[in-house]
C-alpha cells in the first residue's frame, strides 16, 4: 500500500466535533476499501487567505494514511461532495512522518529572528542610505534655483566671426 498525506478545511460554521464525526466517517471509507489511517492531527479553527465559499475561516485536519490509491480516491469523491468539505489536498509520500507537522510544533519568540527598525516600524535618527543633496553625479548639470550658470561653448565657427 502507498503511504498519503490529506489535508482538508471544514466551515467555520460547524463545529470541532462534528469535525471529529467528518474524520471519523472518512476513516471508515478508507478502512471499508483496506486501508488506515496512522495519525490525525487537527489544526484547529484559522484564516483563510481568501474567501472559499463565503467563508474567512475554516477547520484544518491532517490524516496521515496508509491505503490504496483506489481507497484514497473514494474518500476524496466523498469530500467533493461533502457540503462541509471546503478544499482538500491529498499528496503521496514516500514514508510517513511520526513526528508533529510544522503546524504543531510550538513557534517562540526567538524563532522568527530579530525585529529591524527597533520595533516601532521606522528608524529613529538612523540614516538610511540616501544621499540627500550635494552633488548627485548626475550629467545633467546644476539643478533648479543653484547660483552656478551652464557656460555656452563657443564653436569655431562663432570664434572666427567674433574676430573677423
Amino acid at each position: 500500500m502507498a503511504f498519503y498525506e490529506c489535508v482538508f478545511i471544514a466551515r467555520q460554521d460547524i463545529t470541532s466535533a462534528q469535525v471529529e464525526t467528518l474524520v471519523e466517517q472518512f476513516s471508515g471509507i478508507l478502512e471499508q476499501n483496506g486501508g488506515t489511517v496512522a495519525s490525525k492531527e487537527f489544526w484547529g479553527l484559522r484564516t483563510l487567505a481568501y474567501k472559499i465559499k463565503k467563508n474567512r475561516k475554516g477547520h484544518y485536519v491532517l490524516l496521515n494514511i496508509d491505503a490504496p490509491g483506489e481507497a484514497v480516491h473514494e474518500m476524496e469523491r466523498n469530500m467533493r461532495l461533502n457540503e462541509d468539505v471546503l478544499r482538500y489536498m491529498s499528496v503521496r509520500v514516500d514514508e510517513l512522518d511520526t513526528s508533529p507537522s510544522a503546524m504543531m510544533q510550538p513557534r517562540g519568540k526567538d524563532d522568527r529572528g530579530p525585529r529591524r527598525g527597533g520595533g516601532r516600524g521606522f528608524d529613529r535618527g538612523h540614516d538610511r542610505g540616501g544621499d540627500r543633496g550635494g552633488d548627485r553625479g548626475g550629467d545633467r548639470g546644476a539643478g533648479r534655483g543653484s547660483d552656478v550658470k551652464p557656460q555656452a561653448e563657443k564653436t569655431e565657427t562663432q570664434s572666427e566671426s567674433s574676430s573677423a
